[in-house]
């Protein structure tokens, strides 16, 4: 993605004069004439809506010894069309936990030059879920009166109270294309670390200073982010900045990850002490376990049984049990509050392991969810994650008990394939973790169904997840109530087939570490398969009915990625309807792309001919060494998608039902 250089004197001559003009917390900008009578947009002429501008103001400060950042926003659209003025009306404004939003004010300025302001009390809090399935806090409102040709405004004040304050993410892009970018940044005043600057796709006017501290930066004619199926995360596809604060030491990357990891060995050295208490925990663990991989296997259990995670939701912790709990400084003091943070288990789980006769170590490592880690960049923002390495024979195992569902002897997805900073008193080394293969995540489905002769199907359906497909669905569900878990079966189902009713629906091992994920539910579907006389027309593969293509769109702007290795494997089973019979069970033919995925199915009938029965198994993302098995550029799009609508084809594929013929009474 290219964007419009902005070293032009008319764009540094807005900026300036942006800068001047003097706007208040509670105040709106002046409106030009010319942006009301505006008939097409300037940076997409096939735009439905465009931002004139987006103004921000970054202001850090210190608050009782505490950073905290304050972003002042302030953004004005214009709707061009009726599409622009359906997509626009409704605003999110997503947050995260130790994020606040306040202060929001909107209006609508119609063409006749009227203004409609959004009342206080239409603004709401509610939860949204990105196309990446992340879900998110959001204050949201409806814009007042919107119609073609109106400019919509709306600004609100965001408050991030982040343990990491000294690091801001300034994003440049949103859902609609923008004519100008501009932010103003107030840096903190300290003594020994300066304000860096890190910049990641994009073309940005170099800084200028204002008055009162600040200094500005922008970018022009910013094009609308476009969300795309199984895409990068979006700090690998969309231009921002990385605001943050350091000494400037001005080491080569080699050298600043060298002194990073001894660093890391001393900060965590106090945290894996190993006292009598440990020691003791360490053998009353491992019991008559006699291998390595046993040994550890058991003292990752002990970790996850005995100690609850003051951080998940799901650790059964009381809010008073919450209030109770102080900060550990030992792993003697973990075990001996039977709490800790994920950090405090992790520890534990070290020192335990040390006790045991381990060699262990401490790695850090970045979350592929969030960013593709470049070691180049010499800061270690990028690898604030911590798992744990033991070395077994002649290669190092890695362990995270922290993360609550993560089955032993895998790491968060996130984690999988990643390069870690194993810390060392004398040399630190960069490994790779392992990734899972496909049958680690398994997606198990199975199907009892009856068939009626008008084309409705209904029985009883049971799904199992495992591995990273498991964790997914626990973390989702984990913090619902039963009636939400529920709904959230309903709408995923409702989604794939409309008519579909559910019902004595049970979810299973929600909060479970060990146990798989399960739906177990009664269906019914009416109008499954089409009757056209004395023939019924049915799709066997149940679990894929209703699904669209993976990749509908014939181009691609953004590289594909998955998250991780997965296999399906499906058993249905259809009575047929009386009087009907398979007028040949033909199978869709199987594929493969060398080892790196496989799809095989089969169909067979009962000997009485009654009950159909159909097995599918898939896999994707076997074979190779690494992360290239997940990712694919964007120049690669149209084999990926031809391999992924010859599996949407046969799993739509279709068998005929023949009615038969009705025998004939003897006179």
């Amino acid at each position: 993605m290219k964007f419009r250089s902005l070293v032009s004197p008319a764009a540094l001559l807005c900026v300036l004069l942006l800068a001047t003009i003097p706007v208040l917390a509670d105040d709106w900008r002046p409106l030009n004439p010319a942006e009301l009578a505006m008939k097409t947009p300037l940076v997409d002429k096939d735009a439905d809506a465009e931002a004139i501008l987006w103004d921000v103001r970054v202001d850090d400060n210190v608050e009782g010894g505490t950073v905290r950042t304050v972003l002042k926003h302030y953004i004005r659209i214009k709707i061009f069309t009726e599409r622009g003025r359906e997509s626009q009306s409704k605003i999110d404004i997503p947050f995260y936990s130790n994020w606040s939003i306040s202060d929001i004010a909107a209006r609508t300025i119609k063409p006749d030059n009227s203004i409609i302001e959004l009342k206080k009390s239409d603004v709401f809090e509610r939860t949204i879920v990105r196309a990446s399935g992340v879900k998110l806090k959001a204050k949201s409102f409806a814009m007042p009166a919107v119609e073609v040709g109106s400019i919509i405004e709306y600004r609100w004040r965001e408050t991030r109270n982040d343990q990491l304050a000294n690091y801001i993410r300034l994003q440049f892009q949103r859902d609609v294309p923008v004519q100008l970018v501009t932010y103003h940044i107030k840096p903190l005043a300290l003594e020994t670390y300066g304000m860096r600057i890190q910049r990641f796709r994009g073309d940005y006017t170099p800084f200028l200073k204002e008055k009162d501290g600040f200094y500005t930066t922008s970018m022009e004619r910013v094009p609308a982010f476009r969300e795309e199926p199984s895409m990068p995360p979006e700090s690998q596809v969309r231009p921002w900045m990385l605001v943050y604060y350091s000494e400037d030491k001005k080491l080569a990357p080699d050298a600043y990850w060298k002194e990073k990891g001894k660093e890391f060995y001393e900060s965590f050295k106090s945290r894996t002490k190993i006292s009598d208490e440990v020691k003791n925990a360490a053998a009353t663990a491992i019991g008559d376990a006699s291998t390595p991989e046993k040994k550890l296997e058991q003292l990752f259990e002990y970790c996850r049984a005995k100690i609850k995670n003051v951080n998940d939701d799901a650790s059964g912790l009381t809010a008073e049990d919450r209030a109770k709990w102080k900060p550990n400084k030992s792993p003697a003091d973990t075990l001996k509050r039977g709490m800790g943070t994920g950090t405090d288990i992790d520890m534990l789980f070290a020192a335990l392991s040390t006790a045991a006769g381990f060699e262990t170590r401490i790695v850090n490592l970045a979350d592929r969810s969030d960013t593709f880690f470049d070691p180049t960049f010499p800061d270690d923002y990028f690898i604030s994650t911590y798992d744990v390495a033991v070395r077994v024979g002649d290669g190092w195992r890695f362990y995270d008990p922290a993360s609550t569902y993560v089955p032993h002897g895998m790491l968060r997805w996130q984690e999988e394939g990643e390069d870690a900073l194993v810390a060392d008193p004398k040399e630190p080394t960069w490994i790779k973790t392992p990734l899972s293969g496909p049958e680690k995540s398994r997606q198990i489905r199975t199907a009892k169904l009856q068939l009626s002769e008008d084309g409705t199907l209904e029985g009883d359906v049971r799904i199992e997840y495992t591995g990273h497909s498991a964790v997914e669905r626990k973390e989702w569900d984990d913090d619902d109530s039963p009636i939400e878990r529920e709904q959230t079966l309903r709408d995923k189902i409702k989604e794939q087939m409309s008519s579909a009713e559910l019902s004595d629906i049970h979810i299973e091992n929600v909060t479970d570490p060990i146990k798989p994920f399960v739906y177990a539910f009664h269906v019914r579907v009416p109008g499954y398969a089409q009757r056209t006389g004395k023939r019924l027309f049915l799709q066997p593969a149940f679990f894929q009915y209703g699904l669209g293509a993976r990749f509908p769109t014939s181009g691609r702007i953004h590289p594909i990625y998955f998250h991780y290795p997965w296999s399906e494997e499906d058993e249905v089973r259809i009575q047929l309807p009386a009087g009907f019979m398979l007028d040949s069970p033909d199978a869709p033919a199987p594929f493969s792309s060398g080892t790196l995925s496989s799809y095989k199915v089969q169909i067979q009938v009962t000997k009485d001919q009654r009950e159909l029965i159909y097995r599918r198994t898939f896999f994707f993302g076997a074979g190779g060494t690494g992360l290239e098995r997940l990712f694919y550029d964007a120049s690669g799009y149209s084999g990926l998608k031809a391999y992924f609508d010859l599996l949407h084809k046969q799993d739509s594929h279709t068998v005929t039902l023949k009615q038969e013929a009705s025998p004939v009474k003897p006179d």
